[in-house]
């Protein structure tokens, strides 16, 4: 009898470990989650608390995870987790590179903060990845994406790879969205900016005893905080549309859309 209930908690044990090992994965990789406020014992936590009331939702299959077949099944549930998180985290990529933009055209690109989980960041990214992460969350966001991960293993269930040759050409065209998404962001507020600065070339050439690095340095930070506040709804709008159309991909790439 003794026996016979080790093996039981065994293969249940097994079995909870599929869904904590996508879940656990998805959770180091996805925005949000992935905050250093986050310490890693309360990601263990809450992962394996999502995966206790994942389990009784499937049926999960009997493999050993030190098999040849367990060990390929356990990188390919980190993969689908990491891919999940990954492509999300494309939208925070695309707000670091317009804020950096934006920080360059206002002439603020040496006023940098250090930032744990992205390192050396231009303030005005610094501003905007504080400005996602709120509209994220205020989307509901990190509640739509743990829902996403649980129905993920009805439309790809433990034994079924993500990354199949379809898959590839998906992901590099929403790679892109880097580039893409900062040009949509950014591009009110340096198109703005350039014609200033064309303004203040404009005036020191008509006065050429006016100093342009005295004058125009200032003039292009004072005029490019007020632009940025004028600017500021297209913005939270574009960083929106940003993040829906990351779950979007995500919903997509698991075979839900």
């Amino acid at each position: 009898m003794i026996s016979v209930a080790a093996i039981d908690i065994v293969e249940h044990f097994f079995a909870l470990l599929w869904p904590m090992l996508r879940l656990s994965a998805l959770l180091i990789a996805a925005p949000v989650f992935s905050l250093p406020a986050l310490t890693v014992r309360l990601r263990i936590v809450v992962a394996l608390a999502l995966a206790i009331m994942v389990y009784p939702m499937y049926e999960w299959p009997r493999i050993d995870p030190l098999s040849p077949q367990g060990v390929l099944e356990v990188f390919n549930q980190i993969g689908i987790g990491l891919v999940m998180g990954l492509i999300l985290q494309v939208v925070t990529a695309a707000v670091v590179v317009a804020g950096q933009a934006i920080s360059n055209a206002m002439g603020l690109s040496m006023a940098t903060l250090i930032d744990s989980s992205l390192g050396n960041v231009p303030t005005i990214a610094q501003f905007l990845i504080v400005m996602s992460t709120l509209i994220f969350v205020g989307l509901g966001g990190h509640a739509l994406l743990i829902g996403l991960v649980v129905e993920s293993f009805a439309s790809l269930p433990v034994g079924k790879p993500l990354l199949v040759a379809e898959a590839w050409p998906q992901l590099l065209a929403w790679s892109s969205m880097v580039f893409l998404g900062a040009l949509l962001i950014a591009l009110p507020v340096m198109v703005t900016l350039l014609f200033i600065t064309i303004g203040i070339g404009v005036i020191t050439r008509a006065a050429p005893s006016l100093n342009i690095f005295s004058v125009g340095l200032p003039a292009t930070i004072v005029l490019g905080f007020g632009v940025l506040i004028m600017a500021m709804g297209g913005i939270g709008s574009r960083i929106q549309g940003l993040w829906t159309q990351a779950l979007t991909q995500v919903r997509v790439l698991v075979g839900l859309g």
